[in-house]
């Protein structure tokens, strides 16, 4: 390879000097093939690598690396790989010693970036936030799922902060938002969104669209700004955009497997918490030293939270069940309420009369599904013991299996409607004691050979003692020997 003096030699003896190609190729032995790229171009040469160069510490890992990135077609396209995600996966699973520069370079080529422009924001402590929705893709309870995830950004620090629901609706923006505050320490100024349905109601001209009356009460509540970007014009609020990819590539690959929300939820907060021991780039300081002196700046918190809810009246049905969005909840038969409050939480559902709340469920997202508390039935059942068997809230019921064995063997024992009755007062011990409890006792009601529920209350208060049921019940005295008697002498008696 010709280096740049040695073209400007050739180029001044064919330029300057007049001299023919063949006279040059003779005179500083190149080949003439040479002399004639020399003169169409005195630029530096650019070495091309005719052969894949050795790669000794990522060499070994190439293969894992391209199975990854392979992988990622039957993975949802915005919780793939990246160079980083790679390269810590490689460190902690597969024991790679080499750097994250060495993986970027492979990554970037087998699969080049987009091209993608931002303009550098600067912002002051306590001032700004973002919020936003995105979806990600978990595996709970054995089956994928496609969860909403609310991200919100502190924009001065950094810190993030996500929270998984399963839906977008309007209970669970502003549940992210509480929790969100409680996480930083504090309300932001001013928190910027996208025109999103669930804070505004329509779009007028200008940069101000018509609120949510529902939203205004919640924002007037913790006292903030709320500011919308322009239509289409995501980028204004690129740090929870880059956020809401962020969290599925690196907090969310491989996909989660979770039990519930709660598990997830606690995964994510642990998740951002070790953000705090970042440092970015161009700052002299660790998002969470930032973070630590942005909270004096954020206004304090309310005494009081929000209730994050919707709220609708309901009325009960002959069934004593009320409807809210195709699903019915069932509140107690003997509540004597025609008109109910239904609160509607992210997680559960409340109803209450106004004076004070007549049941809880958790909430139900299917449609057209009966969600059903036995208790709430309970007192219907003694008054008509014959619906026992086929009442649909006892089969939906989840209990201890101790407690099928005690009604086999109380209706072994006695006539079918005293073993229901009997049953349904053991069943009331649930009330006061989990029925877990009620199970282990029961248990040894059946092993003790007394079987009622006055046995079955009486082992559950001896639990709450210091004292040991079966003692008080073997240092029990005798019953008296019965003697035996002809009883034909009763005959005489009868004679006479």
């Amino acid at each position: 390879m010709l280096k740049v003096d040695e073209k400007e030699q050739i180029r001044r003896a064919f330029f300057i000097e007049g001299k023919s190609i063949r006279r040059i190729a003779r005179e500083q032995r190149h080949c003439r093939r040479t002399i004639r790229a020399a003169i169409r171009d005195g630029s530096p040469s650019h070495y091309k690598i005719s052969r894949p160069r050795v790669r000794p510490v990522l060499g070994p890992y190439v293969a894992i690396i391209d199975e990854w990135l392979a992988g990622d077609r039957f993975s949802p396209p915005k919780q793939h790989h990246t160079a980083r995600r790679i390269y810590h996966r490689l460190v902690r699973e597969k024991g790679y010693l080499g750097g994250e520069s060495t993986v970027r370079d492979y990554v970037r080529l087998r699969r080049p970036p987009p091209n993608e422009v931002f303009i550098p924001l600067s912002y002051n402590p306590g001032e700004d936030a973002q919020a936003d929705f995105g979806e990600a893709v978990v595996v709970m309870k054995g089956h994928p799922l496609t969860v909403q995830v609310f991200v919100g950004r502190l924009c001065f620090s950094k810190i993030p902060f996500i929270i998984a629901s399963p839906n977008q609706q309007q209970e669970a923006l502003f549940e992210g938002h509480r929790q969100a505050f409680d996480f930083f320490g504090g309300v932001p100024r001013t928190i910027w969104y996208d025109r999103m349905s669930q804070a505004v109601k329509k779009a007028l001209p200008g940069h101000r669209p018509e609120e949510q009356e529902a939203f205004i009460a919640f924002r007037s509540h913790y006292l903030f700004e709320s500011r919308f970007c322009n239509p289409r014009e995501a980028h204004e609020k690129g740090l929870v955009e880059n956020l809401v990819g962020y969290a599925r590539r690196n907090y969310m690959v491989p996909v989660p497997e979770v039990d519930s929300f709660e598990e997830l939820n606690g995964l994510l907060r642990g998740r951002c918490l070790a953000e705090a021991g970042r440092r970015l780039r161009g700052e002299t300081e660790t998002i969470g030293e930032m973070w630590e002196w942005e909270k004096p700046k954020l206004l304090e918190l309310p005494v009081h939270p929000y209730p994050c809810c919707r709220t609708v009246p309901v009325r009960p049905n002959r069934f004593s069940m009320v409807t809210f969005q195709t699903n019915r909840y069932s509140v107690p038969a003997d509540c004597g309420a025609r008109s109910l409050l239904l609160r509607a939480f992210v997680d559960r559902v409340e109803i209450t009369d106004g004076a004070g709340i007549m049941a809880v469920h958790e909430r139900c997202y299917g449609r057209e599904q009966d969600i059903l508390d036995v208790f709430h039935y309970l007192t219907l059942l003694k008054k008509r013991p014959g619906a026992f068997d086929h009442a649909r809230p006892l089969k939906m019921w989840s209990h201890p299996a101790a407690l099928d064995r005690y009604l086999a063997r109380l209706r072994e024992r006695l006539p079918h409607r005293s073993a229901t009755m009997e049953f349904l007062r053991v069943m009331e011990l649930c009330l006061i004691h989990s029925p877990d409890e009620v199970g282990a006792a029961v248990e040894k009601a059946m092993t003790l050979g007394s079987i009622g529920a006055g046995t079955v209350a009486f082992l559950l208060r001896a639990n709450q003692s210091s004292w040991e049921p079966e003692a008080v019940l073997a240092s029990a005295p005798a019953c008296p020997t019965v003697q035996s008697r002809d009883l034909r002498q009763y005959d005489c008696f009868i004679r006479r």
